[in-house]
Parts: C-alpha cells; sequence; structure tokens
C-alpha cells in the first residue's frame, strides 16, 4: 500500500510533523473499506502542524481513498463508494463528506445562513478551508446572505473572511459581524442601525418647579444653563422605562412615566448617525435631589417661569416649542402618547405601542 502525504507547505521539517495516535484500537488497525475497495489504515498517521493533513492511499488493486484530519479526533475517508468518519479511538461511521468540510451553520427565514460562532474551527487554515466549501455549497443552493459572527477573541479569522468577500456589517464590544451577499444584485440585507435614541423628562412638581440640571461638559456656548435631564436608552430599553431612570441617575428623583409629548429628529448627529429625542412628561414621586457626580455639574427644582426666562431657551425655536408643549399639556389642551402593551400575530411578541386616546369626559386621561 502507497501512502502519500500532501501539505500546503513546500517544506517542513522534521519537528513540525506530529504523530497522531499510535495506540489504535484494534477495530480501528483492522477495519476496510469492504468488497474490492479494500483500504487498510495503518495505525500511525502524522500531520502537518498547522495545516490540514490530507493523504492518498492505494491498494493492489489500484482503487483509491483519500483522507482528511477533521477536528476532534476524527479523519474523513472516501472510498469509491462509501463516506466514512474514523476517530482516533477507533469509533467508524458512515457520513455524507462533503459535510464534514462545511462550518455549522442554520438557514435563516429569508434564504440566507448564519454561521454558528460557538463552533467556528479552532484553526485558521481549516476556517479557510471550511468556508470556501461552505460558499460552493450554498451558492450552489441558491442561498442569499450569509451571516458571520466572529467573537473578539478570533480576531485572527476576519482577514480570512474579507478575502473569501466578507464585508463589515458592524461591531460590539464582545464581536465583529461580516456579511457576505451571494445574489448578482444590489443586497436586500439590512443595514446596521442607523439611529441612536435619547429621551428627555419634563417634570414638573406641585408647587410648578421644574426639574432641571447643568452638565459637568458642554460646549461653551451652553456653559450655565438649566436644562431638562437627558440621557441614551440602553439597549433593550423602552422609552417609558429609560427616561425614569435617566432621571433617577442624574438627579435621584423618582418619577412616574405619564406621555411622550414629542419627539425630535436630527441627521447626522454622531459618526453619522442619526438621533431620535423623545421628549417625556414624568409625575414626580420624590423631592429630594441627588446629584450625579460624574455627568451632572447640578441640579434643582426651578420655577417654571424662571425656567422660561433663560436666554437659550427663549432665544432656540426648538426648546421654546417643546416647553410651550409640555405647558399645554399641563392644561389639558394636549394630549401626548401614552404607551401600551401589544402583541402582534406576524411574530407573536409583546411590544409597546405609543398613542393616546381621547375620552369625552377627558381630554387627556393619566393628567
Amino acid at each position: 500500500m502507497e501512502c502519500k502525504l500532501f501539505c500546503t507547505k513546500k517544506s517542513m521539517s522534521v519537528s513540525e510533523i506530529v504523530c497522531l495516535g499510535k495506540t489504535m484500537s484494534n477495530s480501528f488497525d483492522r477495519w476496510t473499506g469492504g468488497g474490492s475497495n479494500g483500504v487498510e489504515l495503518a495505525r500511525q498517521f502524522c500531520s502537518c502542524r498547522g495545516v490540514s493533513l490530507k493523504a492518498s492511499y492505494s491498494t493492489t488493486r489500484k482503487s483509491k481513498s483519500s483522507m482528511e484530519w477533521i477536528g476532534q479526533n476524527k479523519f474523513a475517508v472516501e472510498s469509491n463508494s462509501t463516506n466514512w468518519i474514523i476517530g482516533t479511538n477507533g469509533v467508524i461511521s458512515s457520513s455524507s463528506l462533503g459535510e464534514c468540510y462545511l462550518l455549522d451553520a442554520t438557514e435563516d427565514n429569508y434564504e440566507g445562513i448564519i454561521v454558528d460562532p460557538e463552533r467556528l474551527p479552532s484553526n485558521p487554515n481549516t476556517f479557510a478551508s471550511r468556508l470556501q466549501s461552505s460558499l460552493a455549497s450554498w451558492i450552489s443552493k441558491g442561498k442569499k446572505g450569509i451571516w458571520l459572527k466572529l467573537p473578539v477573541e478570533r480576531s485572527e479569522l476576519v482577514p480570512i473572511a474579507v478575502k473569501e468577500g466578507f464585508q463589515y456589517h458592524h461591531a460590539e464590544r464582545e464581536y465583529i459581524m461580516m456579511t457576505y451577499w451571494i445574489p448578482q444584485e444590489p443586497s436586500m440585507l439590512p443595514a446596521n442601525a442607523t439611529h441612536q435614541v435619547g429621551v428627555g423628562g419634563f417634570v414638573i412638581n406641585d408647587n410648578n418647579e421644574v426639574l432641571v440640571v447643568q452638565e459637568k461638559h458642554c460646549t461653551p456656548a451652553c456653559a450655565g444653563l438649566w436644562k431638562l435631564p437627558t440621557g441614551f436608552i440602553l439597549e433593550s430599553e423602552e422609552i417609558f422605562t429609560g427616561v425614569v431612570r435617566e432621571v433617577k441617575e442624574e438627579t435621584g428623583i423618582d418619577t412616574e412615566f405619564v406621555e411622550v409629548v414629542a419627539f425630535r429628529h436630527a441627521l447626522r448627529v454622531a459618526f453619522e448617525k442619526s438621533d431620535l429625542l423623545f421628549i417625556c412628561m414624568l409625575r414626580p414621586l420624590s423631592t429630594q435631589i441627588k446629584v450625579d457626580d460624574l455627568e451632572i455639574k447640578d441640579a434643582k427644582w426651578m420655577p417654571l417661569t424662571e425656567f422660561l426666562k433663560q436666554p437659550h431657551i427663549r432665544g432656540d425655536r426648538m426648546f421654546k416649542k417643546i416647553i410651550d408643549i409640555c405647558i399645554a399639556r399641563l392644561g389639558k389642551r394636549y394630549c401626548g402618547l401614552s404607551s401600551h402593551r401589544v402583541t402582534s400575530k406576524f411574530d407573536g411578541k409583546s411590544s409597546t405601542l405609543y398613542y393616546n386616546v381621547v375620552e369625552p369626559e377627558d381630554n387627556c386621561p393619566g393628567s
């Protein structure tokens, strides 16, 4: 029997060849492909460090079988008519050999593929080989978009994916998301998030005083400005819970969400991302202020009339309009959007819908 090893390196030292197990079980030693295929496997196999091992076996009948190391202490062996997976412990099972060379993945609802980030090959060379095989398979099956999520600790795989045509989609602290669009047409994959979402809280007490703050870090033009508490909502956080949290963090005041009274949409605010700011009316549940020293310079209850006299408020059309809306809401001349939990039959998930309900006896419920 003749054995030939093929490695991707042109040359290698003896130290680069690692023997993979001299203690195969008897069942492994005696295994043959059966019939005329007549494949016998020796007790000892060698692999090139850092590359896949391939071997071609030929018997006196000139039949051929090929073998490749596929990880997890297993070899894939292909005879003329049968495909086999052979463990170094001697366990033998038949399998579709093509599946051994594909990345673990699932199909999405849009004829696309989502690669399993938890089952990526540990060896970059193996990843490169399986990525190529997988792409060929997905293309042949008419798949469309491919989603490849690479954990940050596997960042060495990014150049390999880029070389195969994957593009950056977005990055988070824990991972990098890459995509590949197969059809020869404009990509239909959704873009990365285009907006950041902020909230502002209009909190007024029974003494007609507004809860206001001065920020530690602001532009020189806004120095000394008393403004409404604002901030960004967190990932997977509701607008109505986010604004209550922000007011609590900045001022120490507990509040209850009443309504969204207005929202502002601004384009290209930070890193070409647009900004949505939801102004919410809140009802105070406490009075004692405790300032957040990291972000806030000072906070206080300010008479509404004094708040409106500030040059920045009087001179800014948007700020003036926001306060006018809030005052109109206090006088029940304007209705905002209250939160309502609804479930859609499209996905079966519960979500929040904001809308107003006008009743004949009360123009603005929840006042």
